[in-house]
């Protein structure tokens, strides 16, 4: 059977029941076949969260702590890692992910509560270590505007991933923050071919609203890096020289990248994407990625998840590092940011 189509503006068309569902069911090709698939709306739920900020021990990532102010992406990244937690509300890390989406309404309060505690230990907080915290939905629900202005008030360090040009929106917080060396702002760059966006991550920014949104912030003086995220063998990889050098003429100061990962269901859901858009090259990439994790699809160990091993890995890796010493990108990611300044509001700063 064919591999289905995704609906109008989504990233994929399977809704594959979760790990935790207690039954499953099987499709069947009846002989009916539509040719455009139709469209899904997308359902907002409002919950009441019991806590906001995650914490982390991973040797891989720059930072401990983290804000989500949503579950699930808009954005419909068909790579993303973060869909196997939607496992977690008793929907499919497939159409559900995209479309059923969770915003925290009380998000801001809890973030305050947690921060006025006697005990807290300042530490930089990132939004967009799950989902982008400037998905469509933040221009209704402004969750993320919210969660910048009470960091703003009690001078708190935030850093910020995003593939969202809604981070403009909030260009007069990020600027105060800045002024304090109290933000850094990563744009996840995946690809620079409007074709290939359209159908990898269907509802995020343009590549050119991306470098745009580089380049008012640079010229704004927050401080911003790109993220190549994630490269994918024989699929966009061959533009990683290509995404930096765009980036740093935009005004990029720093550089990352993550080779593909694909957890859990995530593996399928990118299979299918695959026969469904590149299908004479699908065996050849899914080749590429075993390869790369050790003759799985998927390798979670520390130190090892996001670079990957194997021939593909390292020329990926030399490339990368050839390239940014060449652009002058090979500085210190902006994640020195100032905890000495964090002060709830009607406290005393220090004096030393």
């Amino acid at each position: 059977m064919a591999a289905p189509l995704a609906p109008r503006g989504r990233g994929t068309a399977s809704n594959p029941f979760n790990r935790y569902a207690p039954t499953r069911s099987e499709a069947f090709d009846d002989g009916w076949f539509q040719e455009v698939p139709p469209s899904r709306a997308t359902e907002v739920r409002l919950e009441t969260a019991k806590s906001i900020i995650t914490r982390n021990q991973s040797p891989d990532l720059p930072f401990d702590c983290s804000v989500n102010p949503y579950r699930g992406c808009e954005h419909g990244c068909i790579y993303c890692y973060a869909r196997p937690s939607h496992a977690y509300w008793d929907m499919s890390p497939g159409l559900d992910f995209e479309t059923r989406l969770i915003a925290k309404s009380n998000a801001t309060a809890l973030l305050e509560q947690q921060l006025s505690k006697p005990g807290y230990v300042c530490a930089p907080i990132n939004l967009g270590s799950n989902t982008d915290p400037y998905q469509p939905i933040e221009r209704e629900h402004r969750l993320t505007r919210q969660t910048l202005e009470v960091l703003l008030r009690y001078r708190h360090p935030v850093t910020i991933v995003t593939k969202g040009s809604l981070v403009l929106r909030d260009l007069d917080l990020l600027v105060q923050l800045a002024e304090q060396n109290l933000v850094a702002v990563m744009i996840s760059l995946t690809t620079l071919d409007d074709e290939l966006k359209r159908t990898l991550e269907p509802r995020a920014a343009a590549p050119s609203a991306r470098l745009r949104a580089i380049r008012v912030l640079r010229e704004n003086r927050v401080p911003v890096g790109v993220l190549c995220s994630p490269m994918i063998p024989m699929i966009n990889d061959m533009e990683l020289e290509t995404l930096l050098e765009a980036a740093r003429d935009a005004g990029a100061r720093n550089a990352s990248y993550m080779l593909l990962r694909l957890p859990r269901e995530v593996g399928p859901l990118f299979e299918e994407w695959l026969q469904a858009h590149y299908p004479r090259r699908a065996a050849h990439v899914m080749s590429i990625i075993r390869q790369c994790r050790g003759g799985e699809i998927y390798d979670s160990r520390f130190g090892h998840r996001f670079k990957g091993e194997g021939p593909f890995a390292e020329l990926l890796a030399q490339r990368f590092a050839v390239a940014i010493r060449k652009l002058g990108l090979n500085r210190r990611g902006g994640y020195e940011l100032d905890c000495s300044r964090f002060c709830p509001p009607g406290g005393q700063m220090s004096l030393l």
